[in-house]
């Protein structure tokens, strides 16, 4: 079980720095998109869902795990890009 756990763990520490190299994306949308309600884009949330669930049969992951997993990191992805976007824009 340690073995386990020791894997978990450090694919854990690979998902964040993935993570936060996903994090400066959004950074870059909200500095390059001039309208806030361009943030939202409810196609591309599709699109992404979608491609992410044929990568997921690909490699053997549960579609139960992926989708849920991608629409809740989609969600706060684009809760973060708003908060960037407004602080971009209010001079703070």
């Amino acid at each position: 079980m340690a073995d386990v756990r020791q894997g978990v763990d450090a694919l854990d520490r690979a998902l964040v720095l993935m993570l936060a190299e996903r994090q400066r994306y959004m950074d870059a949308a909200a500095r390059i998109k001039q309208n806030r309600d361009a943030v939202r884009d409810n196609a591309r949330v599709e699109d992404v869902v979608a491609k992410v669930k044929a990568a997921a049969r690909e490699v053997g992951l549960s579609e139960e795990i992926a989708e849920p997993v991608w629409r809740t990191l989609i969600e706060q992805c684009i809760a973060y890009e708003f908060t960037v976007w407004d602080r971009l824009r209010s001079g703070s």
